[in-house]
Formats: structure tokens, sequence, C-alpha cells
């Protein structure tokens, strides 16, 4: 349905786009250097989930009919950097204590449903679905619908190695930081101010 050269050409193009730094890639290499590689994989599944989603939502035509409602950018940017700015309070307010120190001590399922949610809120990953995967199907190849869920997985079976290297290799760095109990205690500042840099970049997305 699909011919090697789109495909090949599509893989390239989604590897370039995965090595050019972006809130996603920020996202695991934080919560990777503070939760260790543990947390830093549970991010980088949570956006694995959130590709499947959109994947899903663009084959079906959901995603166009979300962005063809003029509101829709609007809510998603502020619910996103309202979220993004809640992480960063939290995590502020955990800062310096010796129970921040025990990584444990945030379960990976919630940094993996952390991801997952602002990934969703993101309103550029919607229009990215909606306005990228099309640009590789054809009508003339057979049912577009199809291509674009084969394309979408292909992408999310990308973005699931992808994210989950850059997450192994983040807590690794996270790892050596962590033995000195100085720079830990701000390790939890640093995630907040990520968070925080996050949703200032949401507020001012123009569509």
């Amino acid at each position: 349905m699909i011919d090697l050269t789109t495909l090949f050409a599509f893989i390239g193009s989604v590897l370039l786009l995965f090595l050019s730094p972006g809130p996603n890639m920020f996202f695991v290499l934080s919560h990777g250097i503070v939760h260790g590689s543990r947390g830093g994989v549970a991010a980088g599944l949570g956006i694995v989930v959130a590709d499947l989603v959109l994947t899903v939502l663009t084959a079906t035509g959901v995603t166009a009919l979300i962005a063809a409602w003029s509101g829709s950018f609007d809510i998603l940017r502020f619910a996103g950097a309202l979220y993004l700015l809640w992480l960063a309070w939290q995590s502020w307010v955990s800062g310096g204590s010796a129970k921040f120190l025990q990584r444990s001590t945030v379960p990976v399922s919630q940094i993996f449903a952390r991801a997952a949610l602002n990934s969703l809120l993101n309103p550029k990953a919607l229009l990215f679905f909606m306005l990228f995967l099309p640009q590789f199907a054809s009508a003339a190849r057979g049912s577009v619908g199809w291509q674009l869920l084969i394309l979408g997985l292909v992408l999310t079976a990308i973005s699931a190695c992808f994210h989950s290297a850059l997450g192994m290799f983040s807590g690794q760095i996270g790892q050596f930081l962590n033995n000195n109990p100085r720079v830990a205690r701000l390790q939890s500042q640093f995630l907040a101010v990520v968070m925080i840099i996050l949703a200032v970049r949401l507020l001012f997305l123009e569509k």
C-alpha cells in the first residue's frame, strides 16, 4: 500500500524531527535526570502512547474535526500550559527535602501519565499529525485512512525506540548527579524550571 521509497523518506524525516530539540525531548531528559532511568523511560513511553492515540485520531479524521474548530487550538494551548505550571509547582515545593532524594517517591505510572497528558494537550502535536502524515499518503495507493494508520504506527515505533533510549541516557546523567547531595537537592528545581519554560512556550505558540 505504501511504496518503499515513500516509507524510507518518511522514516528519514521522522528521525530528523526527533533529533531536533523539542518539548518532548526536554520532557524526557528532565524527568530522566530527576527520577532516574525508570522515570525517563516512563516519560518516553507516555509520549509513545500519546503518539498512538493521535495516530488513531488522525487516521479516523478526528484531528481534522478538532482542528476545524477555531477555539480548539487555544483551549489545548492554555490547558497544556496550566498543566505544566501545576507540574512545576509540584516539583518546586518538593525541592530540597530529604524525601525528594528517594527517587521512588514519584511512581513511574504517574510520570507515564504526566507525559501522555502533556503530549495530548500540546496543540502543535495534534497539528503535526494532521499535517505531516498526509504528506506521505496518496489516494492512488488505496485507502488513505489505512496509510495514515500505518505511517503513524511506524512513527510510534521509532518514537518508542528513541524516547526510551533518551530516557535511559538521561537517567545515567541523573545517577551521576545524584551522587552529589547538594546537586541532588537542586534537581526538583531544575525540573520545575523546565516545566515553566515549556509552559511559557505553549502560551506563546501561534497556530
